[in-house]
């Protein structure tokens, strides 16, 4: 068992600088390849996560002003039809008083036209008592043969 331990022992002792090799190997690696290394991954991993907070940030800007242009073009949309609204009404009015206007003219000119017509009948009513006066006087003349009126024109019995 002796020679076991004494052949275990020398290849302890041959191991040894590998060993020291595999550590020193390591400790270069990770100084000049490891460190750098996720430095630049963990330096990654912050800007990933960085830009990804901006781009939220920037989505939910663009969501409120979406909002925002979505609630000015409705309030726009309102405005119009009220514009419209009131643009029909005053057409509505406008036309409600030309109508009115119209309506009075044609009274006014339907209520002289019937004073006119009034006048026109009695005067023709004068005329016409005037004239079958004269016409029954005539007639009575005619008939009678002119010796039975007095100078008054009227027929004696």
């Amino acid at each position: 068992m002796g020679e076991i331990l004494s052949k275990l022992a020398q290849l302890f002792i041959q191991t040894i600088p590998t060993v020291i090799f595999v550590f020193v190997l390591y400790a270069i690696l990770s100084w000049f390849l490891f460190a750098p290394l996720a430095a630049v991954l963990k330096k990654r991993d912050e800007e990933t996560k960085g830009a990804m907070a901006r781009a939220l940030e920037q989505a939910a800007a663009a969501e409120e002003k979406a909002r925002q242009y979505d609630a000015a073009f409705q309030a726009a949309r309102q405005e119009t039809y009220r514009l419209r609204e009131a643009a029909g009404r005053s057409i509505l009015e406008d036309r409600e008083a030309t109508l009115k206007g119209a309506r009075q003219q044609s009274e006014a000119l339907l209520s002289k036209a019937q004073a006119s017509l009034a006048t026109e009948v009695i005067l023709r009513k004068k005329e016409l008592e005037s004239a079958s006066q004269s016409l029954g006087q005539e007639i009575a003349e005619t008939i009678l043969g002119g010796a039975a009126s007095d100078g008054a024109g009227r027929i004696q019995p």
